[in-house]
Order: C-alpha cells, then structure tokens, then sequence
C-alpha cells in the first residue's frame, strides 16, 4: 500500500508514520508544505521496514495534480485544524474521490464530520472508503460504549474524556482549534433534547482507574467539541445525554482557559484564536506532574430485566504510548486492510469500522492498560470487591476468601523496628507491635455501613484501624485512618500479589505533601497454599519505621461473617 499522510511530520502525523513505521508492506509519504522539514523528519526516523518517502503537498494547492503526481492508495489527513477549513473544507475529499484514492482524516471537529456522508454515494460509486474523525473521539468512545451496552435495552447517558499526560507534546493546530470553539455554542444532547454547549465552559470531575492499576489523579474534565457529540446520536437516538469532556493537566493552566472561555460565552471577546500562540507556548513549557493519561466512558441505561445499569471503562497509559492512541484507529484501519479487510465503501464517520478488540490487539504492546467496572448494584458490594472491579476475580482464591468471607482469622509474624530513635517514637505513637522472632497474630474485622475496623493483636499486643472506599481526590482508592490521620492507596494487582501503594495522606481531613508521607511496601500473596503479608514502613528522616510479615488463616468455623456483610481482612495495610 502507498500511504500518503498530509502533515506528515506533524504532531499526529508523526505519531501514524510511528506506528506503522514497522510495516514492511507500506511505502509512506511524508508529506507537507515543506520538503526539508519532510526530509529532515525521514532522516531521524533511522532504518525503518516501511519505505519513507518525503513530499510536498499544499491542500490549498492543485489537488487533483498532487495526487496524480503521488499516485497513493490512500490519504491520510493529520494537519487541520478542521474548523477552520472554511467554504472548501472538502476539497480534498473531493479531489481523492475523482482521483480514486481512499481517505482518513483524524478530524476532531463535529461540524466537519458530520457534514461527510454528503459524498457517500459518490464513494460508494467509486468503490473507495472515505472515513472521517479516524480517532480516539468518536471512533475508540463508540467502540467502548458497544461493549458496554451490549446486553441493554436502553442507553440514557454516554459520559467520556480524555486526560492527556502534561508531557505528550500538544501541536499548534490543536490549540487553534480549541481556541476556536472555547466558548462558542455547540449542538449536543441533553436531557432527552437537542441543546446548546458551550466548550470549556462546563465542568465535572472524575477518576480514571482502571481495575488493579495505580489510578490517575481525580481530574477535571471541561466539555469540549468533539464528533462523538453528533455521531453517537445516530446510533443510540435514545440516550437523552452525551458528554465529551478533555482533562489537560496542570490544573491551574486549565482553569486559566476556563476562565478565558467565560469571557467568549458572555461576549466580552469574540474568540480565543488571538492567543492560541500563547496557548500553545504555556500548554508545551508549563508542565509538571505524572506522565500519565488516561481515557474513560461511562454508560448508564437499564438491562434487559429493566433494572437499572451503570457501568463503566478505563484506559490508563504509561509514558510516552498514551500519545500514541489518537492515531491508533488510522494505524488499525492501515493493518486492517493490508491483511485483506479494508472498510466498507462509503462516505461517513468512523464509528463502526473498528471494535474494541481491534484496539486491544495493539494496546497489548504498549504499557496501555484497561478495564470494566460495573456500579449497577449501587454501593453495597464489598470494599475490595468494589475498589478492585473486574479484577477482583483474577486474585489467588485465599486473598478473596480473607476479604470476602473471613471474620476472624489467626497465625504467626515475625517483627522488626529500626534503630533510629525517631522511628521507634513513631512506632510506639500509632502502637504497632514490638520486636519478635516468632509470634501469635490475631485479626478481628467488624464491618459497618461499609466502613470496616480491622483489629489486629500480636501476642498481647492489639491496635486498629478503619478502612473505607475514598471520595473526592481520594475516590477509587482504600482509605485507612489512624487516629488522626488518613492513608489513600490503590488496590494493584502484580503477578501473583496484592499491592497497596501510598497516594494521598491527611490529617484531620487536611492535605499533606507527599514528600513527607512515610515510604511503604505492602503486599498480599499466597505461599503453599497459605495467605500471607507483608509491611514495611520507613522514612528518609528515619530509616524503618517497623516490618512485620507472616501468614494467616480463617478461624471462623464458617467461614463467612455473621454481622450481615462480607468482611475484609487487614493484616497488609498500610500505616
């Protein structure tokens, strides 16, 4: 296949050629306004399987000429900003149709795609495909919102958004488009109804934690313009709300832009599209934080039984492949139809060309990671059940028998506090036990309105804690509270073990900087046949604070808790 991509060595443009660059099959031409800047950008790429070519083409140009002089299969479209292609926006669709070369575009923009199906005869006349919005918005959100709904019989809300990492590199025609629809009015659905929005102007938070995984910060999320706001209307005409939001990180930079979008929405400006250099220098120069992002769509409806539904997908992305997805679908398509299975001929928007699974093929190489939640039964699932999702089943059957089932449970530990006279204060001041080789454990755990106190005694020795599901900047994390202060961690699965890492602390409900946070490794495994634990706490300031592991088994001869709800077993949390 000759692939030619106009924008080429562009942001996305660059991040297609990245992932198919591994392709032998292809011939790509890397195509822009600018030979050197195309030729410079092959040259970095080193040996590559795909051939590489550099090329000039102008979309304002003479079109059809270009295309008769490149000769692709098809064209890939990655430079925009496609809301701002003006009276001609389709010139290019046009001139690949008369050509009969295939098209794909990575449009971000509602009023564009929607406005593609107008040449669906014309291509279907031609037998070629021409695919708008090829990426992540609308094409992975419809794929998503498919799996989820695929034993409803309704769909009432369709919620999502993308939360970039502060470090995945944002190009300038993005920023020109946001800044051309910050605060301008946009179609979209809510409840039951055809409404306005107003991008950047409407807000809601949200978690992003896929099950097992360190989750991402709770994040704000601004509605932005976005194909799904139209495309999945065509597909679920009964939802009554659809919700696309982005969540750009620092938070402080992205309240700065919700607040210029405010001044559009009331008339003070009439556009944002003067400063967009400005947008684009502090969007690349004013970054801190994880790199991380992360991606969600939520479903709600009713199932088949009428009952009500509310389910939930994540996608958390490590490093530099989060940046990767936005032109995954192009890359997936490419594959797609080099094995023989090239799309359907036809003009529209994406939304039906891939499934989920064709994304999970390619995510699988990547530190991408997904996952399910189910909320439909509300919150009276089990703490761990709840926190750990579709991951719950995956844990070694003795770690879900001490959460699930177990209301008392005995064994032996051993004990080690460190030499520093700080961290033994610390120690004796939230009561952990002392030093011993050998020693009789004893854990007691009594369940509350989903509030669980754990009682633990190391031969005559007991302290306590409570441990709850967090809320706020603490949702999807197990909170643990001693006296005082609140210890945040995720639930992560890894290999064989029960992880608990350290995200947030508090005291008295108040935050406190991680820096001064004690340093923990805790974990829960299985070993022949028994449960055991592991805690270690320490301190730059201190050293070991205190190290306790061994292993524990249900002494309740029934195995099950009498107070009316599962329980969970706390011998491995933390501090």
């Amino acid at each position: 296949m000759k692939l030619l991509i106009v924008g080429g060595y562009g942001i996305f443009g660059g991040r297609v050629i990245q992932l198919l660059e591994n392709e032998p099959r292809l011939t790509v031409i890397v195509a822009g306004r600018s030979l050197a800047k195309a030729e410079t950008w092959c040259e970095s790429r080193g040996a590559v399987a795909a051939r590489l070519m550099p090329a000039v083409f102008d979309r304002d140009g003479d079109l059809a000429a270009q295309l008769a002089s490149l000769r692709p299969d098809t064209l890939v479209d990655a430079s925009g900003p496609f809301q701002a292609y003006g009276e001609g926006r389709y010139r290019l669709i046009e001139a690949c149709i008369d050509q009969g070369v295939n098209y794909l575009d990575l449009a971000d923009g509602s009023d564009f795609v929607a406005g593609v199906p107008v040449f669906d005869a014309a291509a279907r006349r031609a037998g070629l495909f021409v695919l708008s919005g090829v990426s992540s918005f609308p094409v992975l959100t419809a794929a998503v919102v498919r799996r989820l709904s695929s034993d409803m019989v309704r769909v009432d809300t369709i919620r999502g958004g993308i939360a970039p990492s502060p470090y995945a590199g944002v190009g300038e025609n993005v920023i020109r488009a946001i800044a051309g629809y910050a605060g301008q009015p946009v179609a979209l659905v809510r409840d039951g109804g055809k409404a306005q929005g107003h991008p950047l102007t409407e807000q809601m938070r949200y978690t992003i934690a896929p099950p097992g995984r360190v989750p991402l910060n709770n994040t704000l999320f601004s509605l932005v313009d976005v194909p799904d706001l139209r495309a999945l209307v065509e597909f679920w005409p009964q939802a009554k709300t659809i919700w696309m939001g982005a969540g750009p990180v620092p938070e402080v930079l992205h309240r700065a832009l919700i607040g210029f979008a405010w001044l559009v929405r009331i008339g003070l400006v009439r556009s944002l599209s003067p400063i967009a250099p400005l947008m684009h220098w502090a969007t690349n120069r004013l970054r801190w934080g994880e790199h991380r992002g992360g991606m969600f769509v939520e479903v709600t409806g009713a199932g088949r039984t009428g009952s009500p539904v509310k389910r939930s997908w994540h996608l958390l992305a490590e490093g530099n492949d989060g940046p990767l997805i936005p032109a995954m679908a192009v890359e997936a398509l490419v594959r797609k139809a080099l094995d023989g299975h090239p799309p359907a001929p036809g003009a529209r928007a994406a939304v039906r060309d891939l499934e989920l699974e064709d994304y999970e093929a390619l995510f699988a190489a990547k530190t991408i990671y997904t996952g399910f939640r189910d909320e439909s039964g509300g919150t009276d699932q089990p703490l761990y059940t709840a926190l750990l999702g579709d991951t719950w089943r995956d844990l070694q059957e003795e770690i879900r028998i001490m959460h699930d089932r177990t209301r008392l449970a005995e064994g032996r530990a051993s004990v080690e506090r460190g030499p520093n006279i700080l961290g033994r204060l610390t120690a004796w001041l939230v009561g952990f036990p002392k030093p011993s080789v050998d020693i009789p454990v004893r854990v007691r755990f009594d369940v509350d309105k989903g509030e669980e106190t754990w009682t633990r005694t190391f031969g005559t020795h007991g302290f306590s804690s409570r441990q709850f599901e967090g809320r706020g900047r603490s949702e999807r994390l197990l909170c643990e509270r001693f006296g005082p202060l609140t210890f945040a961690m995720a639930l992560v699965t890894e290999g064989d073990r029960l992880k608990l890492v350290l995200r947030h602390w508090s005291i008295l409900g108040l935050p406190l900087p991680m820096w001064l946070c004690p340093r923990s490794t805790s974990f829960e495994t299985v070993e022949d046949g028994r449960f055991r634990f592991h805690v270690e706490i320490s301190h730059p300031l201190t050293g070991l604070i205190v190290r306790y592991r061994g292993w524990l088994e249900p002494s309740d001869p029934h195995g099950s808790s009498t107070m009316g709800a599962p329980a969970a077993l706390p011998s491995s949390r933390q501090p």
